[in-house]
């Protein structure tokens, strides 16, 4: 089979496609031919190294977590139902997803409807079930103005869309005119953080001041979105894609009256009932039309480097998806 391996870290051109011999499962794991891999920024971080310590993979390793496709080899014949299942999976940390087979633990499948788009379906378990963590933390409501920074993103533009199902207004923070048009196609008002004034507009739009920040980006530009913030106001931090967080200290919070919370981390990743609830949440929106994370960028499994160099300057509109040859 074709797959991306890594054999250092670095950037993205340690990322090289290589025909490896066909992993085969164990007992309660099934294979799965990979139709569409998910691409996370979190991959990037695994990849150069710089990612938390639960991230160090050891090397050679082929990245990827989040996969969709067809069952075909079982581990044991107690696992016999799963043969031509479509199924989506969240495989684990760098756990093998940019190939064209990929080794899944049964507890971990979720059976999709055969109509459903397998990029959709890999959005829906790694970027749907973190936009699900977030809105579970947010409580949007009907009154709320809420100012979501990153919002050409996968996670960011579902957000937007959220929201907008919710609310009336919702401003996205975005770079480039192009997701600027995106963002603004799903309703909400978009503005540029790269022109010189964005701040000045945002807080001419906003009024009083927002009632929820929803980031993914931090450091500097973060800051000045908490800023924004009224009096009561909630903020809800779901990544550093500048690569440093909001910087933050319990004097900003007294002095601002504001709440501050993660959504993800050990938030996440210890919340009762564990993930595979916000998965099946997720996967029940895309199924009926309530919510699906945008799919911007369709690469095929070579274009690994590209996608994330996509990610990594901050050029995604939508989620980043992998298509191997044939899926």
């Amino acid at each position: 089979m074709k797959a991306i391996r890594q054999h250092r870290y670095g950037g993205p051109e340690v990322l090289v496609l290589e025909n490896l011999p066909a992993p085969h499962p164990h007992a309660r794991q099934v294979r799965i031919r990979v139709a569409a891999a998910g691409v996370q920024l979190l991959d990037t971080q695994i990849r150069s190294g710089l990612g938390p310590p639960r991230t160090r993979i050891p090397l050679p390793m082929t990245p990827g977590r989040e996969v969709a496709g067809i069952v075909d080899t079982v581990g044991s014949e107690h696992d016999r139902s799963w043969l031509g299942k479509f199924v989506a999976a969240d495989l684990g940390v760098g756990s093998g997803g940019y190939a064209e087979l990929a080794i899944a633990d049964v507890d971990r499948l979720h059976v999709l409807p055969a109509h459903l788009d397998p990029a959709e379906a890999v959005a829906a378990i790694g970027t749907g079930r973190t936009v699900q963590a977030i809105l579970e933390l947010a409580e949007l409501g009907p009154t709320d103005s809420v100012l979501v920074t990153g919002a050409s993103g996968g996670i960011g533009s579902t957000l937007v869309a959220a929201a907008r199902r919710v609310t009336g207004q919702v401003i996205g923070l975005v770079t480039g005119t192009s997701n600027r048009a995106m963002v603004s196609a799903l309703g909400a008002t978009a503005v540029d953080s790269a022109t010189p004034k964005w701040a000045t507009t945002v807080r001419d739009s906003l009024g009083s001041g927002a009632t929820v920040v929803l980031d993914g980006v931090g450091g500097e530009l973060g800051a000045q979105a908490m800023s924004m913030l009224a009096v009561g106001g909630r903020l809800i931090m779901f990544g550093t894609a500048s690569g440093t967080s909001i910087p933050l200290d319990a004097d900003t919070v007294y002095r601002s009256g504001i709440t501050v919370t993660a959504a993800v981390g050990a938030r996440l990743l210890d919340r009762p009932g564990g993930l595979g609830d916000l998965e099946e949440r997720s996967l029940a929106a895309l199924i009926d039309h309530t919510l699906a994370t945008p799919i911007g960028h369709r690469l095929r499994l070579e274009e690994a480097p590209l996608a994330h160099q996509i990610l990594e300057q901050r050029r995604s509109h939508g989620k980043v998806v992998l298509i191997p040859a044939g899926g």
